[in-house]
């Protein structure tokens, strides 16, 4: 027994243990000097601003170093010329600078010269389209949020290659949502931030396609990106014209008034379903205005909106003529209001005409409906022979000019004769 004890235990000679992935993974987080250093010895071969030679060199590099596992250092490097610590300030370890990168484009700042920097990246990720993903979720939303850590000129150039990232598509408007990040907000750099973003986009698309990508990468509040003292419309307009983006300003003021109309046809709808006093209606639409106002004219469009989509037309055709007749007439107190210029009442008038344009079923009640109108003070004769003589709307233009002959006819009758007893 002593002697079998005494017997070397067995060992695995020659055997190679396998660390396991979630070891390794967490190991290979604290080699990105080593990849840097890798990385540095393709670049450094390629002459300054040869940005053909840098995408081919990283393409061709990709074959051996690991991308995939150090995407976001890749990015670092590729982008703001170094390996950074959490919190956005570089490693100190005496490296010098990437041989490229895009806070490294010359000074001032041109979209143009950026332009070249993002193609070697474009190149780059159209070989390699795995890494699209890390960019767009990791590598920019983590490097916008240390913007304020940079000079102006660093910021500018990153700005304008964000834009041109996402123009391009290579990357999500979804980024931005870093620079809504209080310590970003509260001292501009944010809104500085989006507003080079916004011109160096302009410079390369439409401002239906800026609206398109904010749109898709959930973009949704510009306030957002102002200090909490400027979040009101009245300065994001202002902000935007001034910066000399007015198609910014005009862009999202129709978002707001879009918002705003849907608010107050809404509540119309829902206060009449509940059969509530229409005093109580204009008490509650005049209350929405005084919280942020929709520009008169919009104002009566989308009540008229708010009022009709409440009417349940009959199945018979012939019923529907009287029945929109009857419904106007009891609603006009709704209206009659908020027609306070001759300017509202025309643009009432046009919207009435292009609902009955776009609606068949009341399309010959359009004389009659004007006839209530008038009679229940909403339009006066001025404002309906304005509307027939030159502020007509193009749709079915000529069919209601007819249609309503004999109507404008006798209020111009009933005008000559007021003027002749005077």
């Amino acid at each position: 027994m002593s002697q079998q004890s005494a017997a070397p235990k067995p060992t695995l000679q020659g055997v190679r243990i396998r660390a396991r992935k979630g070891a390794v993974k967490a190991h290979a987080k604290h080699e990105p000097a080593v990849f840097r250093d890798q990385l540095y010895k393709h670049l450094e071969t390629v002459s300054p601003n040869d940005f053909d030679g840098f995408a081919n060199k990283l393409v061709q590099a990709g074959s051996t170093l690991e991308y995939l596992k150090y995407a976001d250092v890749l990015f670092e490097l590729l982008i703001v010329g170094g390996l950074l610590q959490p919190g956005g300030s570089y490693v100190d370890d005496g490296a010098p600078p990437s041989p490229f990168s895009i806070i490294s484009a010359k000074e001032p700042v041109e979209v143009a010269d950026v332009k070249q920097y993002v193609e070697v990246l474009n190149k780059l990720i159209r070989r390699y389209k795995y890494l699209q993903k890390p960019l767009e979720d990791t590598s920019l939303p983590t490097l916008l949020q240390y913007m304020n850590r940079w000079p102006d000129a660093q910021r500018e150039k990153l700005a304008v290659a964000t834009a041109l990232l996402i123009s391009q598509g290579l990357a999500s408007a979804s980024c931005l949502q870093s620079l809504t990040k209080d310590h970003l907000v509260k001292n501009d750099v944010s809104i500085n931030f989006i507003t080079t973003i916004f011109r160096a986009f302009l410079a390369e698309q439409s401002m239906d396609h800026l609206a398109g990508a904010l749109k898709r990468g959930g973009i949704k509040d510009l306030l957002a990106f102002f200090p909490a003292n400027k979040r009101n419309d009245k300065y994001v307009d202002e902000h935007f014209r001034k910066a000399g983006l007015a198609q910014v300003a005009d862009w999202w003021t129709r978002r707001q008034y879009a918002a705003l109309k849907e608010g107050i046809i809404k509540t119309i709808h829902d206060m009449l379903e509940r059969e509530l006093p229409h005093s109580e209606i204009v008490t509650a639409i005049k209350s929405q205005q005084e919280e942020r106002a929709l520009p008169d004219t919009e104002l009566i469009s989308c009540i008229w909106q708010g009022l009709i989509s409440s009417v349940e037309w009959s199945a018979r055709q012939d019923q529907n003529e009287a029945l929109a007749v009857r419904e106007i007439t009891a609603f006009s107190d709704i209206l009659e209001p908020f027609c306070e210029s001759p300017k509202t009442e025309v643009a009432l008038i046009n919207t009435v005409q292009v609902y009955c344009y776009e609606d068949a079923r009341v399309m010959k009640a359009f004389p009659q409906i004007l006839k209530v109108l008038y009679n229940k003070d909403c339009v006066s004769d001025q404002a309906i022979i304005y509307w027939h003589q030159k502020g007509a709307k193009p749709q079915g233009k000529q069919h209601f000019l007819q249609a309503t002959h004999a109507l404008v006819k006798f209020l111009q009758e009933q005008e000559e004769e007021s003027d002749e007893e005077e």
